[in-house]
């Protein structure tokens, strides 16, 4: 079977996307995770706070390492796999792309030293102010990667002259209508991974041996940050699928398994969506779906696939992706609440739950991430096959680079991706086992 270049190319860059948000993700949450660890150890004074910051901190640093270095293939792919893509659309992506990586040299260069080597070096104020300014640059960095992003899924603030975007107002086209939702989506979804993560290594610990209580801190606030975030997910989410069914109702239609406009639209659970006949095989599906959450044609009818014919996005791709994601919303949802009721009345002290529920918290730990990298993958596929939607297709900018070679450099990033994820795991719960090495002052006695 033979896949044409530009498919291995949407499919390199989705591979390279997933994997850097993903850590970049993980990196965020741990940050601001890591500085209210910080100031509940100078409220409380209590050491247990501290001894969480020193576990979780190394996790952190590994993250961002990561995270940066995943850039690295992703700005090449820019240039290499989409040469065209700069010179339409430069005059926006560049600024805000520039943006992003001035704010990653600023946090490296001035605090994510002090951050990470110099706890015992500096006082603690001047250390927690160093956690706050790494946690503020991730978030001022995620802002302007998700500004990037959303605005080729909504543009808006530039006009399309003689083949290129020239912009006309900045705050428009940083803060169009999708980088809100977004955002919230990105920062909630950077919380969930990292929540259950955390939950999911003291579940771990809990079976192993007795924990002690940075331990349990940790797991506490693992556990109210879930809960926090799921609930607020759901109120970004309803937010987002109002402004999809706005803004891109092919995506909308191709989550939903919607092919004809007028028919009625219903809820599917499952199906294969088969583009080439336009419908949904071996579909479940239960009642009807409300139109709100589609698009509206000119005649106030729901809009389906058969509207965008020949540029509909791939439907299988989007389809199932969104599932996947609202499958790991559910399941966290469940395991997050189930977790609070049961220790509500037991001080939120992990080591009272039974086994079963402790390997259950185990097996729930990868369902932020998966739900993180699955929303992305909604997000993007929906948008093809624009590269900027409605006005700029990914064919227009797609390189000449022949198919084999795409192939094999796609499977060398597999590999590659692969293994830095199997070493990521195997430090977390290597780490998790042997807890954390007493670092002394320097000048003191060993």
């Amino acid at each position: 079977m033979d896949i044409s270049p530009l498919a291995l190319a949407r499919t390199h860059f989705l591979l390279s996307l997933g994997f850097h948000m993903l850590f970049l993700a993980i990196a965020l949450a741990l940050a601001w995770v890591l500085f209210g660890l910080k100031v509940r150890a100078r409220v409380s004074g209590d050491a247990g706070w501290t001894a969480a910051y020193r576990f979780w901190v190394r996790f952190f640093a590994l993250a961002f390492v990561l995270a940066q270095v995943s850039a690295l293939p992703l700005l090449f792919q820019l240039g290499g796999l989409w040469p065209v893509m700069m010179e339409r659309v430069g005059n926006v992506i560049g600024p805000l792309l520039g943006f992003a990586v001035v704010t990653v040299f600023v946090v490296k260069s001035c605090f994510l030293g002090v951050m990470l080597f110099g706890q015992r070096r500096v006082s603690d104020l001047a250390h927690t102010l160093a956690v706050l300014m790494v946690a503020a640059g991730l978030l001022l960095e995620v802002f302007w990667v998700v500004s990037m992003i959303s605005w080729t899924h909504t543009p808006a603030g530039a006009l399309l002259m003689d083949g290129r975007y020239v912009v006309t107002d900045w705050r428009a086209a940083v803060l169009n209508v999708s980088q809100p939702w977004l955002l919230a989506s990105a920062v909630l979804g950077a919380a969930l991974a990292v929540s259950f993560m955390m939950m999911g290594v003291t579940a771990w610990q809990a079976l192993s041996r007795p924990l002690v209580p940075g331990e349990k801190m940790a797991f506490r606030c693992g556990l109210w940050l879930a809960c926090i975030a799921l609930v607020l997910q759901v109120a970004a989410g309803v937010g987002t699928a109002r402004m999809i069914a706005a803004e891109q109702p092919a995506k909308a239609a191709a989550a939903a398994g919607y092919w004809h406009t007028g028919e009625v639209p219903r809820w599917v659970l499952f199906g294969w969506p088969d583009a080439r006949e336009q419908r949904n095989r071996a579909e479940v599906a239960l009642g009807s779906l409300s139109p709100r959450w589609l698009g509206v044609t000119a005649d106030g009818e729901p809009q389906g696939l058969d509207k965008v014919s020949g540029m509909q996005p791939p439907v299988p791709g989007v389809f199932w992706s969104f599932r996947i994601m609202m499958a790991a919303g559910i399941l966290m949802c469940l395991v997050a609440f189930i977790t609070l009721l049961r220790l509500l009345r037991r001080r939120l002290d992990p080591s009272t739950l039974p086994r079963f529920w402790l390997r259950v918290l185990i097996g729930a730990a990868p369902l932020g991430a998966i739900a993180c990298v699955a929303g992305w993958m909604f997000s993007e596929l929906g948008r093809q096959p624009y590269a900027v939607y409605s006005t700029v297709t990914m064919s227009e900018v797609v390189g000449t680079t022949r198919a084999s070679i795409l192939g094999w450099s796609l499977a060398g990033h597999v590999l590659l991706y692969a293994g830095f994820l199997l070493a990521f795991c195997r430090m977390l719960f290597h780490a998790a086992r042997y807890g954390v090495v007493p670092v002394r002052r320097p000048g003191a006695r060993a």
